[in-house]
C-alpha cells in the first residue's frame, strides 16, 4: 500500500527536502520577525491602496495557480476531490478576500463615539481609530490547507498588517507550493512562510507577534497558550470539539438527514465544524438508516475509486478512524457501513473509509469522548428535546451547534439553554461561510473570532481618542486642588 501511496511519496521527499535545506531555528524566525516588525515602523500609516494591493496579489496568485494548488492537496491526501478544493479552498478564499477589498475603506473609517454629559455640549468630542497591530503570526493546520492561510490573510491585509505564516507539515506538497508562491507575490518584509516540523512550530508560536492566530486542536492550543503568554501575544483560537445535530420531531427527516451525510461526507468529515454526533427522535431509526443510504448513494454511487471522494489524509488518522469503529463495535454499538458498491476498503491505493454509522453508542466508547474527524457519525436516540440539552451542556461547549424543525418554540429553548461558538439552523456547517457573520468558538472550542467585519476588528488595534474643548479646558480649573472645604 505504501509503496504506490502518493500521499506518502511527497511526504517523504518534501521532508528530505526540509532537511536538507535545514529548518529554521529561533534565531532565523526572530530575524524574519524582527524584519517585518521594522518595516511596518519604517511604513507609518499604511494606506487603504497598499492594503488593497496585498489583497489583489493573493486573489491573483489563487486564480493563476488555482490547477496547482488543487493538485497538490490531491497529493497530499493522496485522493483529495478536485471539485472539493475548488469550492472550499480556492473559491473558499478568493470570497473573503473580494469581501475585504471591497469593504475596507469603509472599515477603515473612525467611529464617532458620545462622551460624557455635558462635555458634548462644549464642544468634546470621541470617536475610536482602527490601527493595525504590526506582524499578525498564522499557524494554519492541513485539513484545509489552502483556505486557511489564505482566508485569515483577508482580515489581517485589510487591517494593514503582515504576516508570518506557519503552515501543516502534514500537507508538504501545499506548503512548499504556498511558500513558493507567497515569495513570488510579496517581499519577506511584508509576508513569510515557514516550513517545518512541530519544533518550528514550538519555536514559532513563541515568537513576540503583535497577534497570533492558531487553527487546529485544542490539546496543542494548550501549549500555544503557554508560549504567546511569555511575550503576552494575544490570541485568537480557532479549535474545534463535537458539534452535535439536534433533529426536532418536527423536521423533515429526508432534508436533515441528506444535509448531515453531505455535511459528513465533505473532506471526508476532515473539518472541525463537522457534525460529530446526531440526536434522533426515538423510533426513527430504521428511517434515518434509510434516507442515510440513499443519500450516500445519490452522491457517491461507489467510493473507492470515486474522484468526488476524498481520502483521509495519512495512515496514522486512518488507524485511529478504525480504531474508534472497532471500540464502539466491541462496547456493543451497532455499526452500519454505508457502502453502496459494496465495494473491499481492506486493499486499497489511499486511506479510504466508508461513511460509517455508530447506533446507540455510550459514554464509555471512544467515539464519544474525542473529536472524530472523519467520516464517521454515532447516531443517539432521545424522547424529549431536554435530554439532548441536557447532554450538550454536560459537554465541553461545541464549535457548532446544528438544529433541524419547524417547531419556534423548541428552536428558541435550544437557542436559549444552549452554548456554541456558532449556530446553523436547518443546515450544518454553513454558518461559517457567511462573511458577515463572525466564526469562532468558546471555551475549549475556541477564543476570539474572525471574519469579514469582524476579522478587520480582530486585527486591529482599537485606538479610544477624546479631543478636548478649549471651553471645557478653563473650566476644569474649578475641578482641580486646592478644593473647598466641605460646609
Amino acid at each position: 500500500m505504501f509503496g504506490q501511496n502518493a500521499s506518502l511519496q511527497t511526504y517523504i521527499k518534501e521532508k528530505v527536502r526540509w532537511m536538507n535545506q535545514g529548518e529554521p531555528n529561533k534565531n532565523d524566525l526572530l530575524q524574519k520577525l524582527e524584519l517585518q516588525k521594522s518595516s511596518f515602523l519604517s511604513e507609518g500609516f499604511v494606506e487603504a491602496k497598499t492594503r488593497i494591493d496585498r489583497i489583489d496579489r493573493s486573489i491573483n496568485l489563487l486564480k493563476k495557480n488555482q490547477k496547482d494548488l488543487i493538485k497538490a492537496m490531491a497529493d497530499d491526501f493522496g485522493h483529495r476531490a478536485h471539485q472539493q478544493s475548488k469550492l472550499a479552498d480556492i473559491d473558499g478564499s478568493i470570497g473573503p478576500l473580494e469581501n475585504a477589498k471591497k469593504n475596507l475603506k469603509k472599515w477603515m473609517k473612525p467611529e464617532k463615539r458620545k462622551v460624557t454629559f455635558p462635555l458634548g455640549l462644549f464642544g468634546a468630542r470621541g470617536r475610536i481609530e482602527f490601527q493595525p497591530l504590526g506582524v499578525v503570526g498564522c499557524i494554519s493546520p492541513w485539513n484545509f490547507p489552502v483556505n486557511l492561510v489564505f482566508s485569515p490573510l483577508a482580515g489581517i491585509f485589510s487591517a494593514g498588517n503582515r504576516a508570518m505564516i506557519k503552515p501543516s507539515e502534514y500537507t508538504p506538497a501545499t506548503s512548499q507550493l504556498i511558500k513558493d508562491l507567497i515569495e513570488e507575490a510579496y517581499s519577506p518584509e511584508e509576508v513569510v512562510v515557514i516550513l517545518g516540523g512541530p519544533e518550528v512550530g514550538k519555536a514559532f508560536a513563541a515568537l513576540p507577534f503583535d497577534h497570533l492566530l492558531y487553527t487546529g486542536s485544542g490539546s496543542v492550543a494548550r501549549h500555544i497558550m503557554k508560549s504567546a503568554a511569555e511575550n503576552l501575544v494575544p490570541l485568537t483560537l480557532e479549535l474545534g470539539g463535537k458539534s452535535p445535530v439536534i433533529i426536532g420531531e418536527s423536521a423533515d427527516l429526508g432534508v436533515a438527514t441528506s444535509n448531515i451525510m453531505a455535511g459528513k461526507t465533505m473532506n471526508a468529515g476532515q473539518i472541525c465544524l463537522a457534525p460529530d454526533y446526531v440526536f434522533l427522535p426515538e423510533g426513527r431509526k430504521e428511517e434515518f438508516l434509510e434516507h442515510a443510504n440513499n443519500s450516500v448513494k445519490e452522491m457517491f454511487p461507489n467510493l473507492k475509486d470515486n474522484p468526488d471522494y476524498t481520502s483521509v489524509v495519512n495512515q496514522t488518522h486512518f488507524e485511529r478512524l478504525n480504531e474508534l469503529v472497532a471500540d464502539a463495535e466491541r462496547k456493543g454499538a451497532e455499526i452500519v457501513k454505508l457502502n453502496p458498491a459494496e465495494e473491499d476498503f481492506s486493499q486499497q491505493e489511499n486511506f479510504r473509509i466508508a461513511p460509517t454509522l455508530i447506533f446507540n453508542p455510550d459514554e464509555e466508547m471512544k467515539v464519544m469522548q474525542e473529536e472524530i474527524f472523519g467520516p464517521l457519525l454515532p447516531v443517539k436516540e432521545y424522547k424529549e428535546v431536554e435530554e439532548t440539552i441536557t447532554y450538550v451542556n454536560s459537554k465541553d461547549r461545541p464549535l457548532g451547534l446544528y438544529y433541524f424543525g419547524s417547531d419556534d418554540k423548541e428552536q428558541r429553548k435550544v437557542l436559549d439553554e444552549t452554548t456554541s461558538g456558532g449556530v446553523t439552523i436547518n443546515d450544518v456547517i454553513m454558518h461559517v461561510a457567511q462573511e458577515d457573520l463572525p466564526f469562532g468558538g468558546v471555551g475549549p472550542s475556541g477564543m476570539g473570532s474572525y471574519h469579514g467585519h469582524d476579522g478587520f476588528k480582530a486585527f486591529s488595534h482599537t485606538k479610544s481618542i477624546y479631543t478636548q474643548s478649549g471651553i471645557v479646558s478653563k473650566l476644569a480649573k474649578a475641578m482641580r486642588p486646592p478644593y473647598k472645604k466641605e460646609a
